[in-house]
């Protein structure tokens, strides 16, 4: 058995990757997220329909079933082949990153309709009584929503992180994939894995600790304002 020492430097590598797929996978699926709860708040004809149908999907099914329809999908279809949006599909990251971001969007959309719906209405009849449009008062129950919504978005953000590590198996080598060459070429499973382990726990543990402040500062800012 290798000390494990041996193994974290090759380990970290793949750290660069994870945290690039989380972080950007994290960004779409805010901006998704934003546009959908805008359609639900706004109850537009036919989107609102759709977007339900989107939400039951993507929180629905497995994660790993998702990455997999989005990188091997597209292959079946020689019009997507044939097409500029091959250029981005045949790509394992964009795919990880594509997929990630679909499936957080709908997770953050219901976290971010949940607290909406416990804003007070006298916020919205206030913000519809100064002539603001539909996207400005989705603003401002937002900043009023945000006290709610950090803790429950952190744990979001923890799960985007772990689910980050599912990118493996589109043959990308962020940290789990490494461990997985690295136990391929060692069996040293237990040493392997329970330094990957150890390195997300490392790394969930930073977030948690970061939104942890985030939450403190916003209820400093929320009780003096």
């Amino acid at each position: 058995m290798t000390n494990w020492i041996d193994y974290l430097p090759t380990l970290l590598q793949g750290v660069e990757i994870t945290l690039i797929i989380t972080g950007a996978g994290l960004l779409l699926g805010l901006a998704i997220a934003l546009i959908l709860t805008w359609v639900l708040e706004s109850r537009v004809p036919v989107l609102a329909q759709l977007t339900e149908g989107y939400l039951l999907l993507l929180t629905g099914t497995p994660l790993l079933v998702q990455i997999f329809l989005v990188y091997y999908g597209p292959a079946q279809f020689d019009w997507v082949k044939n097409s500029w949006a091959w250029t981005y599909l045949r790509e394992p990251m964009f795919c990880a990153i594509l997929a990630l971001g679909m499936n957080a969007g709908a997770y953050t959309c219901r976290l971010f309709k949940g607290a909406l719906e416990a804003v007070p209405k006298g916020e919205t009849l206030a913000c519809q009584a100064l002539g603001m449009n539909g996207w400005q008062t989705l603003s401002v129950k937002l900043r009023h929503a945000g006290r709610r919504v950090i803790p429950a978005y952190s744990n979001e953000v923890v799960l985007v992180l772990k689910g980050s590590s599912l990118a493996s198996t589109i043959s990308i080598m962020e940290i789990m994939g490494l461990a997985q060459r690295l136990n391929g070429q060692t069996y040293d499973t237990l040493v392997v894995f329970g330094l990957a382990g150890a390195i997300y726990l490392i790394l969930n543990g930073l977030l948690t600790f970061l939104f942890r402040l985030l939450e403190r500062r916003a209820l400093v800012f929320q009780t003096q304002g």
